[in-house]
């Protein structure tokens, strides 16, 4: 009998979790519940509710998403958009109460783990996942495998500098990361017309400030390809989504910045409407 595995992508304003057939990692089940201004003690409590909910007998173990910092030993050592989840022992917590495998990950790393074995990024050898939302995240795929750096931090590149002690035009008080000036929340704030992160890209009411946003995303594409040389770069999450028209302006930005004669990465938007849960799914395949 093939097995099954759990996908969770728990984010600051929901979660998502979805069962997987570990033979095709095809989609059996899944449902979206909302953990808006919920602490994390709590929104434990109701993943425990669910993970019994969605396990069947054949279902083996549970891959976990999670928006912040986690170190090699599956210990969240920051959760910046969740409260109370800095040094959550959540991996302890459900192997307990379950029995099962657990295997947590950065959520953005699942993304693009996902889209880099079955999506946007499928057959290149490295892969490169930036996730645009309430923050700035990211992934390193090097031939399938997630690469985690020496302690578990790597691909953080919402605080990655863009412009070293200086904000966005009209706020204050920044260390100048990328983050400040291209999550979606950023945008919002640098647009305040805009009704939704997305809008900011795609909508009449935010084009004076296309032209500067595209050539800062330019510059930190530019700063990753020197340093990690992908062959494709994914761009996930609400404002990530929103590039795609604006692909092109940032390929020629990339132009200006990059060396001489060196090949650009493929600029793309993820494929896949559940890469969180497909990827975080997809941690168990180790184990």
């Amino acid at each position: 009998m093939p097995s099954t595995t759990l996908g969770i992508d728990l984010g600051g304003t929901k979660l998502a979790i979805a069962r997987f057939e570990t033979s095709s990692w095809k989609q059996q089940d899944a449902r979206v519940t909302s953990t808006a201004d919920k602490t994390f003690p709590v929104i434990a409590e109701e993943l425990l509710s669910l993970i019994q909910e969605f396990t069947t007998e054949d279902t083996q173990s549970i891959g976990i998403g999670v928006p912040g910092l986690v170190e090699r030993s599956g210990r969240i050592h920051t959760t910046p958009n969740i409260p109370e989840g800095e040094g959550f022992p959540l991996s302890e917590r459900l192997k307990k109460s379950t029995g099962l495998s657990v295997v947590i990950e950065n959520d953005s790393a699942c993304f693009a783990l996902a889209e880099a074995l079955h999506g946007a990024g499928k057959d290149e050898h490295v892969v490169v996942g930036i996730t645009m939302g309430t923050g700035v995240g990211g992934g390193i795929i090097v031939d399938g495998t997630i690469f985690n750096g020496q302690h578990g931090y790597a691909a953080e590149f919402g605080h990655m500098l863009l412009m070293p002690g200086i904000s966005p035009k009209g706020l204050t008080g920044g260390r100048g990361e990328i983050e400040e000036y291209l999550s979606g929340t950023a945008l919002r704030k640098r647009c305040p017309a805009a009704k939704r992160p997305e809008d900011t890209l795609t909508g009449p009411a935010c084009m004076h400030i296309h032209d500067t946003v595209m050539r800062e995303i330019a510059w930190m594409c530019t700063s990753l390809i020197h340093c990690i040389d992908p062959g494709t770069i994914v761009f996930g999450g609400s404002a990530g989504r929103a590039l795609k028209p604006h692909l092109p302006k940032i390929e020629q930005e990339l132009r200006q910045w990059m060396l001489p004669n060196s090949n650009p990465p493929k600029l793309v938007i993820g494929e896949l409407d559940n890469a969180g849960t497909l990827g975080a799914a997809l941690l168990t395949r180790t184990l």
